[in-house]
């Protein structure tokens, strides 16, 4: 059967040997793919495997069924195993873990006036990133496929793109693999009919009203009848632009360089942007954004534009705002990046049936019945017990937390740890009981909060104000 998945692997070093992945399963073709491909070369590769399952809630009992679905093949198909050398010595392997999630995404798309795929991507990463870090996991792979890749090109060339667009989906970006770029979903489907391994339909990818469904059932099959081998060829083509993109993108990063930090600021020479050619100022503009925000260097081009153009002005005082709290201006001959202050957090009352306005956040809180739901930084449980009456308020000197399954250490440095910027941190809400901090947005909750299993209980969810979120 196919390999391109396993020279993928070791042509980018995805997976070093030590390495602990945590692998997104939904019960499609192309994650059961990946996570048996995964639990088959771990034996050779050396590395340890988790799985993981998010669950949408927007297909009703179908939801609920990919669900056992995965928890099934997990428990059948990725089971503990015994590995023999040739000196008679065995080793022990053992079955792969399932970590399951889930969030309503329909609720949370209509609060924030967006698409549910949108949505659905985004709390479906936090919930990975999350998961990851709870079961100490450095990489995260996902199913993207040859596919995939070719019908994200087609998109942003449809909707218009630059070098980095074009480039499609980068094998590897910070802790997020993808093995299977280059394998098609041909040769996926091929594999697990070989081997008779089920997997879930989802009946959405059917619906051609979505313009990846059309690309896919009607763009795709065309362009593969015209050019025989063009999803090989545009994964080809692809990689050639990331090498190209690669070099731009280093030439910028030293025409950056010189930028430094003046407490919260970011201040660079105006020119250093200002005198390089547009290719490679636009991604020096998109780093320092970048770096202003925690990574999200997700700016559109006439937001970039506008920064050049504050470089490259003879203003010696003008100002931009930016989307995500920032201001760009120039101060005389250097362009200066300052956030906006976050808006004071003071004590108050906690609504325990409704939203409580905190500073630029929004705390909701139900009371519930704990059944097992996952804990996480920005979604959490809270004994009623432990905290009859919790109050907001921002956090003290002497605070301290200790997550679930983590040790314990002070409120500041698990700040610091998770890079919270150090103007935003007094204005984090915690939640208070008795004086001390049960939970933190962001961080999630103390460990000496957290209910058992049936038992009475706050729900408190924290809405990340667009500054922080990312």
């Amino acid at each position: 059967m196919s390999d391109r998945m396993e020279q993928l692997i070791q042509e980018h070093r995805l997976i070093p040997p030590g390495s602990t992945v945590l692998c997104a399963v939904s019960g499609g073709a192309d994650s059961v793919y990946l996570l048996h491909r995964l639990y088959c070369l771990r034996r050779e590769l050396d590395f340890t495997l988790v799985a993981a399952h998010y669950d949408h809630r927007l297909r009703g009992t179908e939801s609920t069924q990919d669900a056992k679905f995965v928890e099934e093949f997990v428990r059948l198909c990725c089971p503990a195993e015994r590995l023999y050398t040739p000196e008679g010595s065995g080793k022990e392997l053992p079955g792969v873990r399932l970590i399951t999630g889930g969030g309503d995404v329909a609720g949370e798309a209509a609060r924030l006036r967006q698409g549910l795929e949108e949505t659905a991507r985004q709390m479906r990463y936090v919930f990975l990133q999350t998961a990851a870090q709870e079961v100490g996991a450095n990489l995260i792979a996902t199913a993207h496929n040859a596919s995939d890749n070719a019908e994200t090109v087609l998109l942003h060339l449809g909707r218009g793109s630059g070098l980095r667009g074009l480039a499609g989906m980068p094998p590897k970006r910070g802790n997020l693999i993808r093995p299977l770029l280059t394998t098609s979903r041909e040769e996926i489907e091929n594999y697990l009919r070989y081997r008779g391994l089920p997997w879930r339909e989802d009946a959405t990818n059917r619906d051609d009203a979505y313009a990846r469904n059309r690309l896919r059932h009607q763009v795709l099959p065309v362009l593969e009848d015209l050019f025989p081998g063009f999803l090989s060829r545009i994964s080809q083509t692809c990689a050639h632009l990331r090498e190209d993109e690669d070099y731009l993108s280093s030439l910028a990063a030293q025409a950056v360089e010189s930028a430094r930090w003046e407490g919260e600021d970011l201040i660079l020479p105006a020119a250093a942007l200002a005198d390089q050619p547009q290719s490679v100022a636009i991604r020096g503009a998109r780093m320092l954004i970048g770096s202003m925000t925690a990574g999200n260097d997700n700016c559109a081009a006439p937001h970039l534009e506008g920064l050049l153009n504050l470089c490259r002005g003879s203003d010696p005082s003008a100002r931009l705002d930016l989307p995500g709290g920032l201001t760009a201006r120039r101060r005389y001959g250097e362009l200066v990046l300052s956030r906006s202050a976050p808006t004071p957090l003071s004590p108050r009352d906690l609504n325990l049936a409704g939203e409580t306005r905190a500073g630029d956040w929004t705390v909701r809180c139900l009371p519930g019945t704990y059944q097992g739901e996952r804990q996480s930084p920005l979604d959490c449980w809270l004994a009623q017990e432990a905290a009859p009456m919790p109050t907001l308020r921002p956090r003290r000197t002497g605070d301290v937390l200790a997550p679930p399954g983590r040790h314990e250490k002070s409120v500041k440095k698990w700040m610091i740890d998770t890079k919270i910027p150090a103007c935003c941190r007094d204005a984090v809400p915690v939640v208070d009981a008795g004086g001390t901090a049960a939970a933190v947005a962001l961080l999630g909750p103390h460990r000496d909060f957290v209910p058992r299993k049936g038992q009475l209980s706050w729900h408190i969810t924290f809405v990340t104000p667009d500054y922080l979120a990312h």
